[in-house]
């Protein structure tokens, strides 16, 4: 199973929108990132979007993200299109709001 960009073993990509949020996990993640299987880029999610030679993804999580918490309805809709674009077709989301995961239907 590809979890993006590497065909063999996975690939995760972190994303947040706070770089100091990205450097502690830069430093927790480090004999991962060191291996190539783990990459961060500091950017929103309702900006986010693959790179030119990045391969879509299979799975993605959301951890308290505040563009996804139901609060911000134009927000969330402009992040859940990032998302879906980054997405294999059959790719799948899920949101932790900090008290349940659960998966977002993406449809089309």
């Amino acid at each position: 199973m590809r979890v993006g960009g590497a065909k063999a073993g996975g690939h995760v990509l972190g994303i947040d929108r706070s770089q100091s949020a990205i450097t502690a996990a830069i430093r927790a993640g480090r004999a991962l990132g060191n291996a190539g299987a783990l990459s961060f880029r500091r950017v929103a999610v309702e900006g986010f979007a693959l790179e030119q030679d990045e391969a879509p993804f299979d799975l993605a999580f959301a951890i308290r993200v505040g563009a996804l918490d139901g609060r911000h309805p134009l927000l969330e809709a402009r992040a859940l299109r990032r998302l879906r674009a980054a997405l294999t077709p059959a790719g799948r989301l899920f949101v932790d709001d900090g008290d349940l995961l659960r998966e977002v239907p993406l449809g089309a």
